[in-house]
């Protein structure tokens, strides 16, 4: 009896995360269906749920009304120069706050908290007053400096830290004469990779979704992110939504890419270190 009612569970908790998986996978399946189909064929009732043969001719719709290429370089620049500056500051920054002592250390820490309960609506005209007054409005410089260093990184990142880093490597470094730097970049870092790649994949997937900070900065076509270009398929009569799905598309591989990666550089390293244990 033990034995049934254990494989019960089992096979209701499957059933449950199977339910979830469905959930979460059918949005991208409807994605690709509608940009595979034509717009009549998502009006129809019922609307048609199978993939169809329109997906070339979609994208080559897209590639006519936006400069696509453009778009997509500058978004990649962006997003990759922004998870590069928060992976370094935010790593660096944590693991000060985990495994070193400093005046107004707890002061400093609090303050950095209570910035996370303030919504970043609430601060764009004060953002925008100083990217005007710097003259940066038009550039990639508002979307790349405000967002080298992000409270949830640097909290994350000492919370990681504070666990998975061992003070008597600290203490050995020290006695070898290590700087701060050359313990971070020796011992911290090999460490902090688990926690390195999901910071770097959450960071790189919000810097490339943004789209109210870009519209608001930036003035010029030749600098317009994807999100931007894809907003500007969206007729003011009529849309085509498939080939706005097929655009979502294009824009949506390069994600799902690097989550496959990050996620599984993720989960590695924390297979890595539970065996090294």
């Amino acid at each position: 009896m033990k034995d049934y009612g254990t494989r019960t569970q089992r096979i209701i908790t499957h059933v449950i995360l199977l339910i979830f998986l469905v959930a979460s996978i059918f949005p991208f399946y409807w994605m690709i269906v509608m940009s595979t189909n034509t717009t009549s064929d998502i009006y129809r009732i019922p609307p048609k749920v199978i993939f169809g043969n329109q997906l070339w001719i979609n994208i080559s719709h897209v590639l006519q009304n936006i400069d696509f290429l453009t778009d997509f370089g500058n978004t990649l620049l962006i997003a990759v120069s922004v998870t590069v500056l928060v992976l370094f500051f935010c790593s660096i920054a944590g693991f000060t706050f985990a495994k070193f002592e400093f005046p107004g250390k707890k002061v400093l820490f609090v303050i950095l908290l209570g910035t996370m309960i303030i919504p970043s609506a609430g601060s764009l005209v004060a953002s925008f007053v100083i990217m005007a007054d710097l003259g940066w409005i038009g550039t990639f410089l508002p979307l790349i400096i405000p967002s080298m260093v992000t409270a949830f990184g640097i909290f994350w990142m000492r919370q990681y830290s504070l666990s998975a880093i061992q003070s008597d490597l600290i203490d050995a470094g020290r006695i070898d004469g290590c700087s701060h730097l050359r313990l971070y970049w020796n011992v911290a870092l090999p460490t902090l990779r688990p926690a390195l790649g999901f910071l770097g994949v959450i960071t790189f997937i919000n810097a490339w979704n943004d789209y109210l900070w870009p519209l608001i900065v930036l003035n010029d076509p030749k600098t317009y992110t994807l999100q931007l270009a894809l907003a500007q398929l969206n007729g003011v009569y009529s849309t085509d939504y498939s080939m706005v799905m097929a655009g979502t598309l294009m824009s949506t591989i390069p994600l799902i890419i690097i989550f496959f990666f990050g996620a599984r550089q993720f989960i590695a390293n924390i297979s890595a270190g539970a065996l090294k244990f």
